[in-house]
């Protein structure tokens, strides 16, 4: 999906999306950081020094999804209907899983993108301290739908 176009004067702008239909659309990102066993053990404890390790980075990641237009610079500002960062653990660490919701002209890929890389990076900021081989890998956009609204 081509997001900005190149002008005759060679500057890049934002897509004009004014004419497509409202529709209602949802996107899911995923990513996931690798985490050591004591580090695990240390935020299933809420042992970690900066305090609630997964509770802090879903508030991170919802913060961040709202500030997508304001971070990437050709983005539109759309009206959130629901952000939802959703962390699970594992073996090896922990995916996080964000959904974005709209009802609006375009989609809400970046937003649920923002979302999840920024939660899995207040999870390695405050982490840092105890595990220094931490590792975020496999950010990628999972799902995206345009539904059409009904009258």
């Amino acid at each position: 999906m081509k997001l900005t176009h190149i002008s005759s004067d060679g500057r890049a702008r934002m897509v004009d999306v004014s004419a497509k239909p409202v529709s209602r659309r949802r996107a899911v990102a995923t990513g996931k950081i690798r985490l050591q066993h004591k580090t695990l053990d240390l935020i299933s404890k809420d042992q970690i020094a900066k305090g609630n390790v997964f509770a802090t980075a879903r508030i991170a990641g919802i913060q961040a999804a709202k500030q997508t237009a304001r971070l990437i610079p050709l983005c539109h500002t759309l009206p959130l209907g629901e952000i939802k960062i959703d962390i699970v653990t594992s073996h090896e660490g922990a995916e996080v899983r964000c959904t974005a919701q709209t009802v609006a002209q375009t989609g809400v890929e970046m937003e649920a993108l923002v979302g999840v890389t920024v939660a899995l990076l207040t999870i390695y900021d405050m982490c840092k301290a105890v595990d220094k081989e931490m590792q975020i890998d496999g950010v990628r956009l999972i799902k995206k739908t345009k539904t059409a609204l009904t009258r």
